[in-house]
């Protein structure tokens, strides 16, 4: 049997590859944990030993022991503003993005990771919460020289990037996140997972199966969200929850209760006729309402936001 996801990946790489970004892995730790990228690619780094280039078909490189980060680099005048998308369960990067990289990448420097344990990212840790997660990311994308950036994300890819703004608010100025449920507590005890008919924490957050999927749904939607107390207050400057008007997972009224937790900084949309995977449903409308925000929070650093 064909599998249609892996059967479009040729087309999707030559697509990316046009809109003008390049496959690259980073080395995040010197201990096996590496993160695969699309980046500008002029914004390679071409002399940091913690950052290859993949060649399909090509053995893997060794990994680096170098653990230190590197600097930001200082902003330059004309840098373009760097925008992350963070993918969810379903799919890889390119594959969940694939209506969006090319709309954004006219006008801004687009960066779409494969999370770890997804696509070439991989980890020996067993580690499989949000907070991992967005810590490896936020590591590379360091090393990749990526400043205060605007983060995508989607399901999964929502709570990793909540995760990261929190813990790195010099890394991620914006958010806007779809399909997801803010942060979940990372601490959830042997009874309640027994109960919700999973083994591990690890197990309920990037689940294998579609029983897992179904288990981490459920304490989604009926557990008690955590919001962190300092997150939107202090650091971020906007936050646009952009969302299917039918999402089935995570419905719009969990949307607005998150919205009002939130406070003033965040801003609620919904589309109409959309669910759960509200980009690749209503590309057109979801990628006009991404690139009105953006432009919108970027227009001090980018006074003339071309659409």
């Amino acid at each position: 049997m064909v599998n249609l996801v892996e059967a479009q990946k040729p087309l999707l790489h030559f697509l990316v590859r046009r809109a003008g970004l390049r496959q690259h892995t980073v080395d995040v730790d010197g201990a096996g944990t590496v993160i695969t990228f699309w980046v500008p690619k002029d914004k390679v780094p071409k002399e940091k030993p913690t950052v290859r280039d993949v060649t399909p078909g090509a053995p893997a490189a060794e990994a680096t022991t170098d653990k230190k980060l590197p600097p930001l680099p200082p902003a330059k005048k004309n840098d373009r503003p760097a925008v992350v998308l963070v993918h969810g369960f379903a799919a890889e990067g390119i594959v969940t993005w694939q209506f969006q990289v090319g709309a954004l990448a006219k006008h801004y420097d687009v960066y779409v990771p494969d999370l770890l344990y997804f696509g070439g990212s991989t980890s020996p840790s067993t580690d499989r919460s949000p907070g991992f997660q967005a810590e490896c990311l936020a590591a590379a994308l360091r090393k990749l020289g990526v400043g205060p950036c605007a983060v995508v994300g989607f399901s999964y890819g929502g709570m990793v990037s909540f995760k990261m703004a929190e813990a790195h608010p010099d890394l991620v100025r914006w958010l806007v996140v779809s399909g997801s449920v803010l942060a979940m507590t990372d601490s959830i005890s042997e009874a309640s997972l027994e109960r919700i008919g999973v083994a591990s924490s690890a197990e309920l957050l990037l689940p294998e199966s579609v029983k897992g999927l179904k288990a981490l749904l459920s304490i989604a939607t009926h557990r008690k969200l955590w919001f962190p107390d300092r997150l939107h207050r202090d650091y971020l400057e906007k936050i646009l929850l952009l969302w299917g008007e039918n999402d089935n997972i995570f419905n719009i009224e969990l949307a607005k209760t998150m919205k009002e937790q939130l406070g003033e900084k965040t801003v609620l949309q919904s589309i109409s006729k959309a669910g759960h995977l509200v980009h690749l449903e209503r590309p057109c409308v979801y990628n006009q309402r991404l690139k009105e925000f953006l432009a919108s929070v970027t227009a001090t650093e980018n006074p003339n936001p071309k659409q």
